[in-house]
């Protein structure tokens, strides 16, 4: 798999760019792949989202589906496409350092 470095931290990311890891996630490397999703400046909504994408993927092993992610995090319908253009719960879960099987339920 190819290695990326993000704020000086070397990982292994997918041909999609998801970490392969979510442990080896920071907030910097969040920083640096909303930068390259042009999601910058992240506020405290997007982090929001991001901390729920983490914790369900913590609990149940997967990250969560649009709509309970948009409950989860408090926000009102729509919002999230908003705040993470196109495919919201793919974009959320790939800056939340979620491997793509923990974003999408499996393999693609």
């Amino acid at each position: 798999m190819p290695t990326r470095t993000f704020a000086g931290q070397t990982v292994e990311i997918s041909e999609e760019g998801f970490l392969l890891d979510a442990q080896q996630w920071t907030p910097a490397i969040a920083e640096a792949l909303a930068r390259e999703a042009g999601l910058l400046p992240l506020t405290t909504r997007h982090w929001r989202v991001i901390t729920v994408c983490r914790e369900e993927a913590a609990r149940t092993g997967r990250s969560p589906r649009a709509a309970q992610l948009a409950k989860l995090a408090g926000l009102v319908p729509g919002e999230l496409a908003e705040l993470f253009p196109k495919t919201p719960e793919t974009l959320a879960a790939r800056v939340a350092g979620l491997p793509r099987t923990v974003a999408t339920g499996g393999e693609r």
